[in-house]
Formats: C-alpha cells, sequence, structure tokens
C-alpha cells in the first residue's frame, strides 16, 4: 500500500518474532476439530471466489474488515498469526501489498500454498489519461519504502512523460494495475487458480472444488455475455468516474473508454479544480447522462459535476470491498456485478 508505514510492519514482525508464535497453535487446533482447511484472503474478491469454490470445506478468513480502506489498511499482530497458520493464502500481488510481501518474507511458508491473483492473469500498466489527477510526490514520506524499490517516483511525474529515469538513473519500473477481477473474464482464470491452490490442499476434496469451479465458471461466462451485449447495443461508448477508476480491465474487455479524476490505486482525494473542470466537458460535451462514484466514496467530486451538467450520480461496483450491511445481507461478487448491468446502462442508453 503506498501509504502503508513500512516501519509499522517491521515493528509487528519482530513483536510476533519475540512472542514464538508459530504453525500448529490455536488455528491447527481449529482445523483439527472442524476437518476444514484454512483460507486467508485479504480483501473482498478472492474471499468470495475461494467461498464460492471451497463451500463448506473451508474456514475462510478476509483481513480486510467490510467497510475498510484498503489503502490504509494495516495488519494486526493477530492477521499475522492467521497468515501464517493458514493452508492457503489469497492476496492480489500488487504494489499495494508491499506490506504482505514483508509478512511472507518474514513468516514460514513452507505448509501454505500462496496465490497471487495478478499471477493468474494478464496484467496491464496502470493509466494516466488526459484530465486526470495524478499522484503527487509526497517528500514526507521519504520514510516509505517500497520493499526495497526506492526508486519508484511514479507519483511525480506523468506517465505521459519523457522521463525514463529516476534520480538514481535507473530505470523506473512500471507499476501494473491491481483490479485484475474487475472483468468476469479475468474472475474466470482467478476462479481457476484459486481451485486448483484448493486441490492442491485439499486433495480429498478436489472433485467437489472442480464442481464448483465449473458451475461458478458457468455464471461468470453468463455474466460476460450480459455486459458484451449491453455495450454492444449502447448508443455511446464512454463513462465518467467523478472518483478512483479501478475498472481498466473491465473497460478493456468490452472496449469502453473512460474519463477519470484518478487512476485506479490513486490515494488521493481532492482533485484539483482543472480535473474537474476536464470532466464536467466532457460529460456537457458528450452529453453523458450519469456520472459515477465507486463504492465506499463520499462521492463529492461526482455531486460537484452532477451539479455543473445535471447528470444522475450512480455507484458503479468494483467489488474491492464492501459495506458491513453489504456482507451481512449476504452480497456476492455476482450480485453486486449483475447490479451493474442496471447501472451501467443507465449510463450506455
Amino acid at each position: 500500500m503506498k501509504r502503508f508505514a513500512a516501519a509499522g510492519v517491521a515493528v509487528l514482525l519482530v513483536l510476533f518474532a519475540f512472542t514464538g508464535c508459530g504453525r500448529g497453535t490455536e488455528q491447527n487446533n481449529q482445523n483439527s476439530d472442524t476437518d476444514k482447511i484454512s483460507v486467508v484472503t485479504t480483501i473482498f474478491p478472492p474471499y468470495d471466489f475461494a467461498r464460492q469454490i471451497a463451500g463448506d470445506n473451508a474456514d475462510i478468513t478476509m483481513l480486510l474488515p467490510p467497510g475498510g480502506e484498503s489503502h490504509s489498511f494495516e495488519p494486526t499482530p493477530q492477521d499475522i498469526i492467521k497468515i501464517q497458520n493458514c493452508d492457503l493464502f489469497l492476496y492480489i500481488g500488487g504494489e499495494n501489498d508491499q506490506w504482505v510481501r514483508k509478512i511472507l518474507d518474514s513468516v514460514d511458508t513452507s505448509n501454505m500454498k500462496v496465490i497471487a491473483l495478478m499471477d493468474t492473469v494478464s496484467v496491464v500498466e496502470e493509466e494516466i489519461k488526459e484530465g486526470m489527477e495524478e499522484e503527487h510526490d509526497h517528500d514526507e514520506d521519504s520514510g516509505h519504502e517500497h520493499d526495497g524499490d526506492s526508486d519508484h517516483e511514479h507519483d511525480s511525474e506523468p506517465a505521459a512523460s519523457d522521463q525514463t529515469g529516476t534520480k538514481d538513473n535507473e530505470t523506473e519500473e512500471p507499476e501494473y494495475d491491481e483490479h485484475v477481477w474487475t472483468s468476469p473474464q479475468n474472475a474466470v482464470q482467478i476462479t481457476k487458480g484459486i481451485m486448483e491452490g484448493l486441490c492442491e490442499v485439499d486433495p480429498d476434496n478436489a472433485e467437489e472444488y472442480r464442481a464448483n469451479a465449473a458451475a461458478y465458471t458457468d455464471q461468470l461466462n453468463k455474466l460476460d455475455g450480459t455486459f458484451k451485449a449491453l455495450v454492444d447495443g449502447a448508443v455511446r461508448k464512454t463513462i465518467v468516474f467523478g472518483d478512483r477508476f479501478p475498472f481498466r480491465y473491465f473497460a478493456d474487455e468490452y472496449g469502453l473508454d473512460y474519463w477519470a479524476a484518478f487512476p485506479g490505486c490513486s490515494t488521493e482525494t481532492e482533485p484539483s479544480a482543472a480535473t474537474v473542470a476536464f470532466l464536467t466537458d466532457k460529460v456537457k460535451e458528450e452529453k453523458i447522462p450519469v456520472v459515477f462514484k465507486i463504492e465506499l466514496s463520499n462521492g463529492n467530486i461526482a455531486r460537484s459535476i452532477s451539479e455543473a451538467t445535471g447528470a444522475k450520480v450512480l455507484t458503479l461496483h468494483s467489488c474491492h470491498n464492501l459495506t458491513k450491511s453489504d456482507f451481512e445481507n449476504g452480497e456476492t461478487y455476482l450480485s453486486l456485478m449483475e447490479k451493474n448491468v442496471d447501472t451501467l446502462k443507465e449510463a450506455l442508453y
């Protein structure tokens, strides 16, 4: 996570080491009692995919609480113990997961299966489009560490610039968009990867995992077909976000163009007047009827654009996380994406 305090992780890991907490204590006793494997995930998409495939054969834990913001999430010592004691650990694998890699490097992973979702699909670099507010270079976070990648300076220069090096004259590594699950076809590939991981750690139930994954894949393919038909018949193919844009894979999959205030992984919340004016002009010029915000957003930017244009403000679910009430009411990746079908129709027709 871009704003995650690396020193905090280090302190937690030192405390963890001194407690002598090792694999085989509380969690293993629980597993031996329930005969279930333990699956730990960082955020909602892998959590939901895992529970669709594992059924009742696994105890599945999501570290990020419903309603929580992943960009400011800090694991507790209990979270580290959960990771070390699990059979299957699922995380996204992008820059925002630097904290995960610090933990994995510091615990015994020999008896667990670890899967990064970004390793199961083809990834694309995060995109900075015209009018988009870029992440500012926070010099005050010189205490920031990027797990050894101290030469990352993507926050300070536009992607479109011809700068190819950093202040250390080293090549800047690309930053990849992490929201891989927003494309249902990517979700199919992620499902396959999780199914294979479950079969590896729990071969006794492999047949059930394969059957569940096949049934779930059918549902994902049906959702994909619905989105394709919706976009194919649309009168416009452009969407506007007064917010971050975590839908790059979704837009690429269905041939949508977009304008947004921030890229998907930005930690910025206050756009410049120029960014708001740019998006407002786009809505007016292209007669776009809807301006989107994402879930858990305060919606201030979208409302500002709406007031200036008359466009309706609607929420498009990236499924990155969900509210506590949605979680308790049993919302899933599929149910949230199905809501997106109706919402997107208002914007494109």
